[in-house]
């Protein structure tokens, strides 16, 4: 292993008991890929083939969506070759780019939740100015930004990473991430690590605040209304509110599981690693289909036309 280069394998150590329940973990993961291929895609086709949804709230949700899938994608397929493999490796170039790929599913995330707390502040405390204020070209630009700003960053933490020269190749996690990768190396890593605190600053505090302060607003705004007025913005601020609080969870146990790989049971470390890539792509279709009723009625009249149409068939 001293004559290490780039090229070299890395061995992704975080899998449990493969041998005993190869199989029971390749089906579990494959049917969990599939509900959030399936149940995404459902309501991001809603969305797109009824022109009565092509407004700001709707889109915003299509791009969270698209966003999750992305993500998704970045760790499933490796995943699921993972488990059947007798040996769990992957290259230093590809590890770098499924951290690449992940770490911008995940600042997207965060932007595109501040962008929708705008929009539901603008919508709600200034609804004279919503259409001026929150124009489809507004919303376009938005949504470029959410993607750009984590890409430019996570370029520059990638090529920070790849410069370094490792000295250990086992990596205690089921895929790869930046942190994980820097402690791989036997060199200085001072560079590596204050960016890393920089950009996750970046990605997480700027959008937090924004979220927070836009929710104060709009409470603030509701308790000088109505009942009814509290419960329709409660009900199009609601699935906003859990799918932030779901994936600022998760991603904080991420954060704390990669600060602590070693120190807690191998079970647990690979449950906890997968939360924040599983968990809210899993449950935001689920959330916005059944809380925002536009959306679920229209889910609900396609079931029902396919159910009519099989008992016509049959």
């Amino acid at each position: 292993m001293d004559d290490f280069t780039n090229a070299t394998y890395l061995s992704l150590d975080g899998h449990v008991e493969l041998e005993k329940y190869r199989y029971v973990y390749f089906v579990i993961t494959l049917i969990v890929f599939i509900l959030i291929i399936c149940s995404n895609s459902v309501v991001i086709s809603v969305i797109y083939t009824n022109e009565r949804l092509h407004e700001p709230m709707y889109i915003f949700i299509a791009a969270l969506l698209c966003n999750a899938l992305f993500g998704t994608t970045g760790l499933f397929p490796k995943l699921l070759s993972d488990v059947l493999s007798e040996k769990q490796v992957i290259s230093y170039g590809a590890c770098l780019f499924q951290a690449f790929w992940i770490y911008i599913y995940a600042g997207t995330e965060f932007t595109l939740l501040s962008a929708m707390a705008y929009d539901r502040y603008v919508s709600i405390c200034k609804p004279l100015q919503y259409a001026t204020l929150i124009k489809m070209s507004t919303v376009k630009k938005l949504i470029c930004f959410c993607w750009f700003l984590p890409s430019c960053q996570n370029c520059i933490s990638t090529l920070l990473a790849y410069r370094l020269q490792l000295c250990k190749f086992k990596l205690n996690r089921i895929y790869c991430n930046t942190y994980s990768i820097v402690k791989l190396s036997c060199g200085d890593v001072s560079a590596n690590n204050s960016y890393g605190l920089f950009s996750s600053s970046l990605n997480i505090f700027p959008p937090l605040f924004f979220i927070i302060y836009s929710y104060v607003r709009i409470l603030d705004v509701c308790l000088k209304n109505s009942k009814d007025f509290r419960r329709k913005a409660l009900q199009t601020c609601f699935p906003h509110i859990i799918i932030f609080i779901s994936f600022s969870v998760t991603s904080c146990f991420e954060i704390i599981n990669s600060r602590l790989e070693g120190n807690v049971p191998h079970i647990i470390n690979m449950m906890m690693s997968v939360e924040n890539m599983v968990i809210p792509p899993l449950i935001n279709p689920i959330i916005y289909g059944l809380k925002l009723q536009e959306i679920f009625t229209i889910i609900k009249k396609l079931i029902w036309k396919e159910k009519t149409f099989f008992r016509l068939k049959f």
